[in-house]
């Protein structure tokens, strides 16, 4: 064997070598850039929790340091509740052989995350309304919020105190979210598009809404 030719084997080997290396730093790139694809979507997850959480104590601190009336406080509780009331009734309609199993607006709420069926006609039944998920955070944090100190106003007793509840609401809530959520839950029983609280059912309306957040 010429030297000529042992030079072009140890080229060759040295080539496979290389390549070697070039196939091993390859796979090295492949897992960094899946580690940080998953460090990525694990930071953005973490980041919406926390926006997330941001907003509700927002929404909570608004609440709670709102200043109402037991007026103000009770025409607006009565909005809230015929709304919710009239969202649970039109889930049922939509679900007929789902009634035993829906007995209230919490359980719709704590089963649609895991049934399909039940957040696709909850998810109709908002739409329909001109609401979004974000209008029952509000109006559920309200009910838990205040529910235990409000009485509940029927459509004439709410017209004898104010004939403007939309102006009350602007004046009254500063907090852009929960402003706009009440003014939605006002428009849709003016609207005519919510269900009548039935009176039987009045007695259990704080078991609609799930616990107090802690």
């Amino acid at each position: 064997m010429n030297n000529e030719t042992t030079a072009l084997i140890s080229l060759k080997e040295a080539m496979k070598r290389v390549d070697h290396k070039l196939q091993a730093l390859e796979a090295q790139f492949k897992e960094l850039d899946c580690t940080k694809d998953s460090l990525t979507q694990r930071f953005e997850e973490h980041s919406k929790a926390l926006a997330s959480q941001a907003a509700q104590d927002e929404l909570w601190r608004a609440v709670l340091a709102t200043k109402f009336t037991s007026m103000e406080l009770n025409i607006l509780y009565s909005y809230i509740i015929e709304v919710l009331i009239c969202l649970h009734t039109c889930v049922l309609e939509k679900l007929p052989d789902l009634v035993q199993g829906l007995p209230t607006l919490a359980s719709v709420l704590r089963r649609k995350v895991k049934n399909q069926r039940i957040r696709v006609v909850w998810e109709s039944v908002l739409e329909e309304r001109g609401l979004q998920e974000g209008d029952i955070t509000a109006l559920c944090t309200f009910f838990i919020a205040h529910g235990n100190k409000a009485e509940y106003y029927g459509t004439k007793v709410r017209q004898m105190y104010t004939r403007d509840v939309a102006c009350l609401i602007t004046n009254m809530v500063k907090n852009q979210a929960l402003q706009d959520s009440l003014l939605r839950a006002v428009q849709v029983i003016e609207k005519g598009k919510a269900v009548k609280a039935p009176e039987e059912k009045k007695s259990s309306l704080k078991e609609l809404i799930p616990s107090v957040r802690n």
